[in-house]
């Protein structure tokens, strides 16, 4: 399948490869060889976001990055609802399909309910985790349960789908140490050109409170997997996540090392690439 037009492949120089899971067509990479790394993107990323860890960890891993229907370049069947229980259900089958084992997730924003969840589904399969600023529990706090209402909502519907406002905002802005250049944005911009292909990021924020169901049979399975080691790499600029969630995560997983970032923002890979590749080649247990 070809790569669009707009795909840049000096600054994602590596082969893209396509899967066909219960009608959707999923996008993904799979480089080097070694421990697989499984790496889950959140709203409104792709894999495009861990391109500096492939590239830095390949040569020990198998970094495996895939996109969510609707994300980057994957596409969803007839009916998809872009909900976080479907895009669980469809890493779940595209794990079984590639039979992945021993698998380290690598997760942040809403990776972390969706690595979480599969995880605690088949635990036989997770060797540890490497965990950015996510949660894995029903969002008490007010802020995550307001900004959900709001941008999931109407006035969300006008600011996602005509302004494209999580592309053109907020990952500009959940990048605290550096400046995406111009073509590193509209690798970001350009998977959503339209209001309507703006229908999956626009879901994801009222997923925040939706899938309270989900984000309780997570945190309920967490002990399945909570004796597996833990890498925490924690972005201190974080406007979403904060030290609440961080703690409990330490909490959750006793076998854990924590990194700070120090003023490092949301999208942690992008503002904090070199320290986070050094953290999990000095942590990665044997």
């Amino acid at each position: 399948m070809a790569r669009p037009a707009w795909f840049d492949e000096s600054l994602f120089p590596f082969e893209s490869r396509w899967l066909d899971v219960d009608g959707a067509r999923i996008h993904y990479v799979d480089e080097g060889t070694g421990p697989v790394l499984l790496m889950l993107h959140g709203n409104p990323t792709w894999s495009f976001l861990f391109r500096h860890l492939i590239s830095g960890l390949g040569d020990r891993f198998r970094c495996v990055a895939l996109d969510y229907p609707g994300f980057g370049l994957s596409t969803a069947p007839p009916g998809y609802g872009y909900r976080i229980h479907e895009h669980v259900r469809m890493v779940e089958r595209f794990v079984e399909e590639l039979d992945l084992q021993d698998i380290t997730p690598v997760v942040q924003d809403w990776g972390g309910p969706i690595g979480m969840a599969v995880s605690v589904r088949h635990p036989e399969r997770i060797r540890a985790f490497v965990i950015g600023n996510t949660w894995a529990w029903p969002i008490e706090a007010t802020f995550p349960k307001i900004f959900g209402r709001v941008l999931g909502g109407p006035l969300g519907h006008v600011l996602v789908r005509r302004f494209d406002v999580f592309a053109r905002v907020f990952v500009p802005g959940g990048i605290r140490r550096r400046k995406l250049t111009p073509a590193e944005h509209r690798m970001y911009t350009a998977p959503h050109p339209t209001p309507a292909s703006r229908e999956p990021v626009h879901v994801m924020p009222r997923e925040i409170n939706a899938a309270r169901p989900l984000l309780e049979e997570v945190a309920a399975g967490l002990d399945r997997v909570a004796d597996r080691p833990a890498l925490i790499v924690w972005a201190t600029a974080d406007q979403a996540f904060k030290e609440r969630e961080r703690r409990r995560f330490e909490r959750t997983f006793p076998d854990h090392r924590t990194v700070e970032l120090e003023g490092a923002g949301h999208y942690l890979w992008e503002d904090a690439p070199d320290e986070i590749i050094e953290a999990i080649r000095s942590w990665f247990p044997d």
